[in-house]
């Protein structure tokens, strides 16, 4: 789950520089509203071309506005970036026909494919081109055999002896009668060269962003963005559009809701969007397009959010489409027939086909890495819960959609963000995400506390049997707090972010070492222990392996885990293992201690206990604080305005 927070040092006090008062109104469009760019390269060389436009035979030169083609050559733009998702246009907008428009040079053929819910292609629409230079062509499809699923997109061909140059290619609809203005929100936390390069990169392209009317940056770090040799330029570059805030540091959301607070205080008009954007993502600027263009036209308010390509690995996607299991706090499932950690330059292993989001999905919420807001959500739902992070997001389209406004992730609007797997399960940030899944599960869901208790227990067991003893106290604080009801969420966030740091501290395996420089172990006495495969009969392996802790038995002494094998039953036959950490730059060391085992098991049957007999009570207790905990004035008075 996205979110930005304190690593280290406190934030600076509340202070607003903005370069002057803009005042959010409506437009009258000028001509057709372009929805999204037909681009040839990406952003930054780590990514593929590929992804934009595939060339299935001949020579192509691809770059980031236009191709040329060689003789006897095809480029097809069936491909994540090139398609347009038509199938999410005809459900939830009122347009009934797409234009692609192109300036192209020389001579060859221009057409559009078009995909259904198998992915099946045919051409809907063709061109020849012959002496062409710098002719305008516009080729135009329905939008009307899409409504489980499909896309449309252009191809290129030439035959022998021919070649075409094509450039300026812009996906177009009919504009609406007013253009909703639009503002973008980067929370940062001492991360100033990342979101320095995103400024650049939006004021690189700020020309082609017509709805885009403002960024608000809301700096909670110490180590600034203004601070940055470049800072100087991209204002100037972006000119009144951008809006550079220092405040205290409230977490992601808290940096979040400042660009739904300074919106709201400064709109003419309810029909304004906001859209969220992490600070550490590799942006593609067309992602703005795509998002408001589509905004723009749904014929209701809907969220609308931007789907996660992992950085690490930038061809794959990171899920078409989640959900979350609220009375089971677990966020991240990915949809019925939803791509998940898919190769988009890949195939499916089952069908052979390659890897398109052809079936249309419904969310149950997005990540805040890019997300969408209408103004009318704002009005009806209330302000995102001062979580400080973790949560934030789901909670706030589950409430969103008890308003009546869901949330659509829309194939195509994509940025790349930090791979997730490569993050560290046993973290800070781990009380926050078990706080914050229990209040929204209290908000939003069923709340079946036997089924909670159940769930909390499992995980705790796992974490003693995983010698995970910090994970455990967090997750024991988590729940305490949580019981302590909403005065919990009162400053935000701020000192249990402190409390929950403190006592993690305590604990030993939470620290990350290097492998050659392990306290009190010589590097050349940690050697692999492999795991065996997963018990068939965990039931009874849990027992024992419960047993052998009670009574201090172990396997091996001492050995090293890679993080792919760290399982409770393997873990849990060691004295002392040595565990990858996630992030692959260091190791935990997990070593057997009783007493601990034994105080957080009691402590944590104690909490989970009280869970079961108070959480209806406590529930009913954040119900009725939502409307002030949401409201505009908490968020003021957290924001020390």
């Amino acid at each position: 789950m996205p979110g930005k927070a304190a690593v280290t040092g406190e934030a600076p006090s509340a202070m607003v520089s903005t370069v002057d008062d803009t005042r959010f109104a409506e437009r009258t469009p000028q001509g057709r509203l372009t929805a999204q760019r037909g681009l040839y390269a990406g952003p930054a060389p780590i990514v593929s071309k590929d992804l934009y436009a595939e060339l299935e035979w001949g020579t192509a030169v691809r770059e980031r506005a236009g191709i040329a083609i060689e003789p006897a050559s095809k480029v097809s733009g069936n491909t994540y970036f090139g398609r347009f998702p038509a199938s999410y246009w005809q459900r939830w907008t009122d347009v009934t026909e797409v234009a692609v428009e192109a300036v192209v040079t020389g001579d060859g053929q221009l057409s559009v494919g078009a995909s259904d819910i198998e992915g099946d292609s045919r051409v809907v629409a063709a061109e020849i081109i012959a002496g062409a230079k710098q002719q305008k062509v516009a080729l135009t499809a329905k939008l009307d055999k899409f409504y489980d699923g499909g896309a449309l997109w252009l191809d290129l061909e030439t035959e022998g002896g021919q070649s075409l140059r094509v450039e300026n290619v812009r996906w177009t609809v009919e504009a609406p009668e007013k253009i909703r203005p639009t503002a973008v929100t980067i929370c940062t936390m001492n991360r100033a060269d990342d979101c320095l390069s995103n400024l650049q990169a939006l004021a690189a392209d700020v020309s082609s962003l017509e709805t885009l009317d403002a960024i608000y940056v809301a700096d909670q770090g110490t180590d600034l963005v203004e601070s940055r040799d470049g800072f100087e330029q991209v204002a100037k570059d972006l000119g009144d559009k951008l809006h550079y805030i220092k405040q205290p540091n409230l977490g992601g959301a808290g940096g979040f809701t400042r660009g739904l607070y300074e919106v709201a205080g400064h709109t003419e008009t309810e029909h304004a969007n906001v859209l969220f954007m992490d600070d550490d993502v590799l942006l593609e600027p067309d992602l703005v397009i795509r998002m408001t263009a589509f905004s723009n036209r749904t014929v209701n308010p809907v969220i609308v959010g931007g789907q996660m390509l992992n950085l690490l690995h930038p061809n794959q996607l990171h899920v078409g489409a989640e959900y979350a299991r609220l009375n089971t706090l677990e966020p991240g499932q990915p949809v019925t027939h939803s791509l998940s950690t898919a190769d988009l330059l890949g195939v499916d292993e089952e069908t052979l086909k390659p890897n398109r989001q052809e079936r249309r999905l419904d969310a149950g919420y997005n990540g805040w890495w890019s997300c969408l807001i209408p103004y009318e959500v704002v009005k009806a739902t209330g302000y995102p819960l001062p979580f400080f992070f973790q949560w934030d997001d789901a909670e706030y389209s589950y409430r969103a959609r008890a308003h009546g406004f869901p949330t659509v992730t829309l194939p195509g609007a994509g940025v790349w963000h930090a791979d997730f797997h490569w993050k560290d399960w046993d973290e800070w940030h781990r009380y926050f995400n078990l706080r914050n899944s229990i209040i929204t599960a209290a908000l939003h869901s069923p709340f079946n506390l036997n089924l909670l208790s159940r769930v909390l227990i499992a995980q705790l067991v796992r974490y003693l049997l995983g010698m995970q003893y910090g994970l455990s106290a967090t997750l024991i604080k988590a729940v305490e707090d949580f019981l302590e009801g909403p005065e919990v969420l009162r400053d935000g966030g701020v000192a249990a972010m402190k409390e929950i740091r403190r006592i993690r501290d305590e604990y030993p395996e939470t620290k990350r070492h290097k492998a050659t420089d392990v306290p009190g172990i010589a590097s050349n006495d940690i050697g692999i222990i492999n795991s065996a495969p997963r018990p068939s009969m965990q039931r009874l392996v849990l027992i024992k392996r419960i047993l052998d802790r009670v009574l201090g038995r172990s396997r091996h002494s001492l050995g090293a885990i890679p993080i792919d094998e760290a399982h409770w039953w393997h873990v849990a036959t060691f004295d002392t293992a040595v565990v990858t950490d996630a992030s692959q730059e260091g190791v935990r060391v997990r070593s057997y201690d009783r007493a601990k085992m034994f105080d957080l098991a009691r402590r944590g049957a104690k909490v989970i206990q009280r869970l079961r007999k108070e959480g209806v009570a406590v529930q009913e207790q954040y119900k009725r604080s939502m409307p002030e905990l949401t409201s505009r004035d908490n968020w003021k008075r957290l924001y020390e305005l």
